[in-house]
C-alpha cells in the first residue's frame, strides 16, 4: 500500500488532506441534501395543507348554499376546490401519502375542523415537451380529500412549486470551489514547509568534504528554522574538524619526512654495502607508505584547483613515462575527452591503477572512451585477476591479496583505495571487473557536468 503513496512530504500532506476534505465534503453534501429535502417538504406540501385546513374551517361552518358560492369565488389559478361525493384520489388510483395525511389530521384537529377520513396524494405531472426536458419542467400537484359532517367530501387540487432542478449542481459547484480553496491553502502551507526541507536535503547531498558548504537560509515555521540552523552549525563544526585534520596531517607529514630524510642520508654513509642498501630500501618504503597515507587522508579535502584537462592526453603522457622506464604499458588511441578535474590527483590515481597492472600482470593497457554522459578510463591487464568475493575487500585501505606487506609484491594496500577516493572526489566511481579471457579490467568513471561547453570535444588525438 505504501508504494502508492507519494514519497515527498508535500505529496503525502496533499494526498492526506485531499482524502480528508473529500470525505468531509461528501458527508456535508449528503447532510445538506437530506435537510433540503425535508425543507422542500415543509415549504411545498406544508402550505398546501395549511390552505386546505383554512378553507375547510370556513366551509364546514357555512350553510350549503353559501358554501357553494364561497368555493366558486376562490381563485382557480393557484388552487381548485370542489365538493363531491367521492375522492379524486380513489377515482384516479393515486398512491396515498401517509405522512402528509397525519400532518393534515393534526392541522384539522388543532383548528377544530370537523373533517374526517382525509386522503392526501401527490403526483408529478410532466408537460408533453419530450423526455429531454422532463426533469426541468416537472410540475407536482397535491390532491386532498376529506369527509364533511354531511357526508360529502371537500376536495382540493393544488399545484405546488417545483423543486429546484439545479440545486444539486449548485451544491456540487459550491463543494468543488470550497474543496479547491482549502486544498490550495494546504498546498501553499505544505510548499512553505517543504521548501526549506528540500534546501536542507540539497545542502546535505552536496556536501562532499571539500571546501566550505554554503549555509542554508533559515525560513519556514519556527521548528523548521531551528532544524536548518542546527544543520548549519553542524556543517561549521564538521568543516572545522576537517580543516583541523588537514593541519594535523600536514604537521605529521612534515615532522616525519624530516627524520626519514635524515635517516636515509645517514644510512647511505653506513657500511657494509648490503646492509646499507636494505636500510635505504626500508626508509624509502616508510616514506612511500607515509605519502600514500597522507594522500588518502587528504583526497576528499584536496586544495588543488579544478581546471579543464584532456583526460586522454593525460593518460597517454603517463604511458609514455612508463615506456621510458622500460615498462610494458600501452595506450590505445582514444578520442579527446576534456573534463574539469584536479589533474595531480587524477594522475596519482592512474599511476596506482597502472602500477597495479604492471606489478601483478607485468603489463597494462590504457584506453579512454565516453559512455553516455561520462568519461571512462580503462586499465586492463592479463594477470591472475581478483576473485569476485575479494573485490569489495580490496577497495578498503590496507587490504591485499597476499598476506605479506612487501611493496615490491603488491604495495601497501592503498593503491585502489586512493584511486577510489579520487574517483569519488570527482563525483565518479571505480569499477573492477574480471576479464573473460583472464586478467582484470579497472574502470575509472568520471561524470561529465551538464553545462554548456562541457560536451564532448571531437577529433582524434594523434
Amino acid at each position: 500500500m505504501t508504494r502508492f503513496l507519494p514519497r515527498s512530504l508535500m505529496g503525502q500532506m496533499m494526498l492526506l488532506m485531499a482524502v480528508a476534505l473529500l470525505v468531509a465534503q461528501l458527508a456535508n453534501l449528503a447532510f445538506i441534501l437530506n435537510e433540503q429535502q425535508k425543507l422542500n417538504l415543509a415549504q411545498n406540501e406544508g402550505p398546501a395543507l395549511v390552505r386546505y385546513a383554512e378553507v375547510a374551517q370556513h366551509v364546514t361552518r357555512m350553510p350549503p348554499e353559501a358554501r357553494d358560492r364561497f368555493i366558486a369565488a376562490r381563485p382557480r389559478v393557484a388552487q381548485a376546490y370542489f365538493v363531491g361525493s367521492d375522492s379524486p384520489i380513489r377515482l384516479q388510483g393515486l398512491a396515498r401519502n401517509a405522512e402528509l395525511e397525519r400532518r393534515l389530521e393534526r392541522l384539522l384537529a388543532e383548528a377544530a375542523v370537523p373533517i374526517r377520513n382525509v386522503e392526501v396524494a401527490t403526483r408529478i405531472e410532466s408537460p408533453p415537451i419530450g423526455p429531454r426536458f422532463h426533469h426541468a419542467h416537472d410540475r407536482r400537484t397535491v390532491y386532498i380529500s376529506g369527509a364533511m359532517p354531511d357526508g360529502r367530501r371537500l376536495n382540493a387540487i393544488m399545484p405546488i412549486p417545483p423543486r429546484d432542478p439545479w440545486l444539486i449542481h449548485r451544491l456540487l459547484l459550491a463543494t468543488t470551489i470550497l474543496f479547491l480553496l482549502v486544498l490550495g491553502v494546504v498546498w501553499w502551507t505544505a510548499r512553505r514547509l517543504s521548501r526549506p526541507l528540500r534546501a536542507l536535503t540539497a545542502a546535505a547531498e552536496g556536501f562532499d568534504g571539500r571546501g566550505d558548504v554554503p549555509p542554508v537560509q533559515p525560513r519556514g515555521p519556527a521548528d523548521v528554522r531551528l532544524a536548518v540552523e542546527a544543520f548549519n552549525a553542524m556543517n561549521r563544526r564538521t568543516a572545522g574538524m576537517l580543516d583541523e585534520k588537514d593541519r594535523m596531517l600536514g604537521a605529521i607529514g612534515h615532522d616525519l619526512r624530516t627524520p626519514l630524510a635524515s635517516l636515509r642520508i645517514r644510512a647511505e654513509n653506513m657500511g657494509p654495502p648490503e646492509e646499507r642498501e636494505r636500510l635505504v630500501a626500508t626508509v624509502e618504503e616508510m616514506a612511500a607508505a607515509l605519502e600514500d597515507i597522507l594522500t588518502l587522508a587528504r583526497t576528499g579535502r584536496a586544495r588543488e584547483p579544478v581546471r579543464p584537462v584532456d583526460v586522454a592526453a593525460l593518460a597517454d603522457a603517463l604511458t609514455e613515462e612508463y615506456r621510458a622506464l622500460g615498462r610494458a604499458v600501452t595506450f590505445r588511441e582514444s578520442p579527446r575527452a576534456v573534463l574539469e578535474v584536479q589533474p595531480n590527483l587524477l594522475r596519482r590515481a592512474l599511476r596506482n591503477l597502472i602500477d597495479n597492472g604492471v606489478v601483478h600482470a607485468g603489463s597494462a593497457e590504457v584506453s579512454v572512451a565516453e559512455t553516455g554522459n561520462a568519461v571512462e578510463i580503462r586499465i586492463s591487464d592479463s594477470g591472475p585477476g581478483i576473485p569476485p568475493d575479494r573485490i569489495a575487500d580490496l577497495l578498503e585501505p590496507f587490504q591485499r591479496l597476499e598476506a605479506s606487506r612487501n611493496r615490491e609484491s603488491g604495495g601497501g594496500g592503498l593503491g585502489l583505495p586512493i584511486a577510489l577516493a579520487v574517483a569519488q572526489a570527482h563525483g565518479g566511481r571505480l569499477v573492477l571487473d574480471r576479464r573473460p579471457g583472464g586478467g582484470l579490467s579497472t574502470r575509472l568513471i568520471l561524470p561529465r557536468p551538464q553545462a554548456p561547453g562541457s560536451g564532448r570535444e571531437g577529433g582524434a588525438r594523434g
